[in-house]
């Protein structure tokens, strides 16, 4: 049996970096659509969270975009990414949802630090 990951790094990026070699190789090209979380947790015999998370930091990265309640998608290896303070805010939201956190509850809480400006 073939080993799946090497067990040295977070299984999370282990995955995110198997994501990655794939689009840069060409193999996922611009604009197709990952498989969904679960699929992808089944096919690796991991948690649906691990392949979330893996997903945020693709995300995070600027190989791949997502569309709710489409999917995720390969980004053109082109697209730029956001300034400094912007891509640390979406990591954080992308770690936020990986925990587990609906959508409604993280703008609840934006709500309560910002207020209804």
């Amino acid at each position: 049996m073939t080993k799946l990951f090497s067990g040295k790094r977070e299984i999370f990026l282990e995955v995110a970096e198997r994501y990655e070699r794939y689009i840069r190789a060409g193999v996922l090209t611009e604009g197709e659509k990952l498989p969904s979380v679960r699929t992808a947790a089944d096919a690796l015999g991991v948690n649906p969270n691990t392949v979330q998370k893996a997903y945020c930091h693709l995300e995070e990265k600027g190989l791949v975009y997502s569309l709710p309640k489409k999917g995720v998608f390969v980004a053109p290896l082109s697209q730029k990414k956001g300034d400094g303070k912007t891509e640390t805010a979406r990591q954080m939201l992308c770690e936020l949802k990986a925990m587990g956190l609906t959508k409604k509850e993280i703008q609840s809480a934006l709500e309560e630090v910002y207020g209804n400006d």
